[in-house]
């Protein structure tokens, strides 16, 4: 099974979980971003591990024991902002907030939602004073913990946004792999599988992958550098990706 195989295949999983709690809008507003929190995250401590490759640690090694962990965070913090747009502590890290242990009936998980809150926050709050800030202001704003919908007490919502923790946990993003988007098979799965809330079916409003990458071999057939590409009518912006990925640059991309 590939890797997006194996993704479709707990997104599927995730959706059943979730089936008849809340509307497909309103899941592929949650699982997108919990999703891109672990891509977030997973991004961020590959670059720090870079950065501490020097000094013989790695970034999920720095705990609140470790000798000079301010100075570590420091120097971590302004090049990550620097150069990612944001900055997460190794706590804060997606792998660590999903808490251990497989799920049983009837045993609760671990609380996490209020430091859930906290991490999904402190995101955005990194970003403040930076040319990212703007890029990062209320990117988790659809992600509300608290939202009826996921439940109707602390204790159901914690255990649901728990189980799809642990279900986004197996899902390798590859990230090392440049020739792998996990977080954009990920939400042209999504958006292709649900219908939007106007009662849309996916097909009217997204072009499907496949479509998408014949488009984009067509325009660039015979050509490895576009100056530029353009789409009037983008949506999600998934075509213009397309044809990106078919050529080795493009100057710039346009979409309206």
């Amino acid at each position: 099974m590939t890797a997006k195989q194996r993704l479709e295949a707990t997104l599927w999983d995730i959706a059943n979980a979730l089936r008849g709690k809340m509307s497909a809008d309103d899941f592929r507003d949650y699982i997108l971003g919990f999703i891109f929190y672990k891509y977030l995250s997973e991004k961020m401590e590959l670059y720090a591990d870079e950065i501490l490759h020097p000094d013989g640690i790695t970034y999920n090694e720095i705990t609140a024991k470790t000798k000079d962990r301010k100075a570590y965070l420091k120097a971590v913090s302004e090049l990550s902002v620097e150069h990612l747009g944001y900055f997460l502590e190794p706590e804060e890290l997606f792998k660590n907030m999903v808490p251990s242990g497989e799920e049983e009936d009837g045993v609760d998980a671990p609380f996490i939602l209020d430091k859930l809150t906290q991490v999904l926050n402190r995101i955005s709050d990194s970003t403040r004073g930076h040319e990212s800030e703007d890029d990062f202001a209320n990117l988790f704003e659809d992600l509300d913990l608290t939202s009826s919908k996921l439940g109707k007490s602390e204790k159901d919502k914690n255990n649901l946004v728990v189980r799809v923790l642990r279900k986004l946990a197996t899902v390798d993003f590859e990230l090392k792999d440049p020739t792998h988007d996990v977080l954009g098979d990920a939400y042209e799965y999504l958006i292709a599988q649900f219908a939007s809330g106007a009662g849309k079916k996916a097909g009217e409003f997204y072009t499907p992958q496949e479509v998408s990458t014949v488009l984009a071999r067509i325009v660039t057939t015979g050509k490895k550098r576009l100056k530029s590409v353009y789409d009037p009518t983008c949506g999600s912006g998934s075509l213009l990706l397309r044809v990106k990925r078919e050529v080795l640059d493009v100057g710039t991309i346009y979409g309206q």
